[in-house]
């Protein structure tokens, strides 16, 4: 079992930035694939970004390229979301998922990840 807690959510004006962290326990996550997802009240949950396990392959949905960055750092088994240039639109609840190491797989969607943290309230105001 891995749990997953995430924190850094808060409430940050538009321009802004903040940088969301997903410490494991329980397993290293070395070997998982990992994701942030979000979902903004009255929407469906979304995919915003994935990493693989060696870090080497990374994806962003469209909306945050060029804003957001994920990465991990293994000996902390932690990943991490860098959001930069914060727009109301990404108001959300942040989730970090894991999956454990696979060959392909439909890295946006949520039913690939096994686990899921609890989230964390990013609130950008205008």
């Amino acid at each position: 079992q891995v749990q997953l807690v995430e924190s850094g959510g808060e409430l940050v004006q538009a321009g802004g930035s903040l940088r969301l962290s997903c410490a494991a326990s329980g397993r290293t996550i070395r070997t998982y694939h990992m994701a942030w997802f979000r979902q903004a009240p009255g929407k469906e949950r979304e995919f915003v970004a994935a990493i693989s396990w060696s870090g080497n392959t990374i994806y962003y949905t469209d909306s945050v390229k060029g804003r957001f960055t994920i990465s991990r750092d293994n000996a902390k088994n932690t990943v991490y979301l860098q959001m930069n240039s914060l727009k109301p639109e990404d108001t959300a609840v942040y989730y970090c998922a894991a999956k454990p190491y696979s060959g392909n797989y439909h890295y946006t969607e949520g039913y690939e990840y096994n686990y899921w943290g609890q989230g964390t309230q990013v609130t950008v105001s205008s």
